[in-house]
Parts: structure tokens; sequence; C-alpha cells
């Protein structure tokens, strides 16, 4: 199925969540809720390769980087609700420094990706907006793999979109930071 390691002529298959965690609540679970546990936290994990792939044949197809790409999928949004994007909106979404984003802009204008536009009440302040030819291969390439998920998505009933919903907003929470890992 996946990678798998070798070990005295046969093949097996590498589990990626420790079973034998002293860390993991067990309490009123059988083995075959355990098992079923495991399965849904590797199918997740799957799906995470998955789209890490994705997302880096789309950065390929499209000769960006990430950050350079979470700027134009958010400016293509904004643009969708007739929202003004400045570098600024840039710098916060991607999280970098304003310099940084001035780096990154000039690559997108450079690259036919993005074109400056005046502000139309500020002067002083520069909006950025994504060129036709990038939006339309976004939309070829990066919206019909949305499509694709949307009809995974619809294709379950209420309740379980219902019980995915659940489950996901958990693992957000499962996942914030906690500790010596949380921001100081």
């Amino acid at each position: 199925m996946h990678e798998s390691t070798r070990g005295r002529g046969e093949e097996k298959e590498i589990r990626y969540f420790a079973t034998d965690s002293d860390l993991i609540d067990r309490t009123g679970l059988s083995d075959a809720d355990i098992d079923q546990c495991y399965r849904v936290l590797e199918a997740l994990r799957e799906w995470q390769v998955a789209s890490r792939a994705l997302s880096e044949a789309s950065n390929r197809y499209m000769k960006l980087n990430e950050s350079d790409m979470r700027a134009i999928r958010m400016m293509i949004r904004a643009e969708d609700q007739d929202l003004l994007v400045t570098p600024k909106d840039i710098a916060r979404e991607v999280g970098i420094s304003s310099a940084s984003t001035t780096k990154l802009v000039d690559r997108l204008v450079a690259g036919g990706h993005v074109i400056r536009v005046p502000h139309p009440k500020d002067r002083r302040t520069t909006c950025l907006e994504v060129t036709a030819a990038t939006r339309r291969s976004a939309h070829d390439t990066i919206g019909r793999q949305h499509a694709r998920r949307f009809s995974s998505v619809a294709a379950i009933s209420t309740e379980d979109r219902a019980a995915v919903i659940r489950f996901l907003r958990g693992m957000v929470d499962a996942d914030a930071p906690q500790g010596e890992l949380a921001s100081p």
C-alpha cells in the first residue's frame, strides 16, 4: 500500500502511529475501536500526503513557491468577494514582513501573475489584482481539484458530514500547540 520495510524476506507495512503509547487513553474502547481509531488517523495522514503532493504539483505547474500560491489564492478569494487587496493584506495572510512582501509582490508582477493598481480612495496605497491568465490557470487546475473535493463531501449523508465537521474541528483543537510548543 505505502512505504514498507523488508525484514526476513517479507514485506511489512510501516505504522505511523504508535499503538503502545502511554499517552493515549483507551478507557472504554475495545480492540476493534482502537484499531478503527488508528485507521482513521492513517487515512487522515494519507490525505495530508496527497494534499501536500497536489500542492507541490500546483506550485510546479504555476512556477511559484508556497507563499506566492497562498497570496494568489487569497487574492482570488478576495476579488471574488469584491474586496480590495493591498500588500499589507498579503503580509498578514502569508505571515511575512513588509520587506518580504515587497519581494513577493515584485516576483508575482514580474511573472505576470499580479498587477498593481491604484487604490480607489487612498493615493498612498497600491492595490493588487490577479491577472486574467493566472486566474484562468488557477481555475483550470486548483479549481477543478476543489470541485472534486466538494463532490466527495456531497456524496456522503448530512449526518456523516456533521460527524466529519465535528471530527475535523476536534483535530484543529487537538493540533493547537500546547505546553512547550505554544508560542510565548
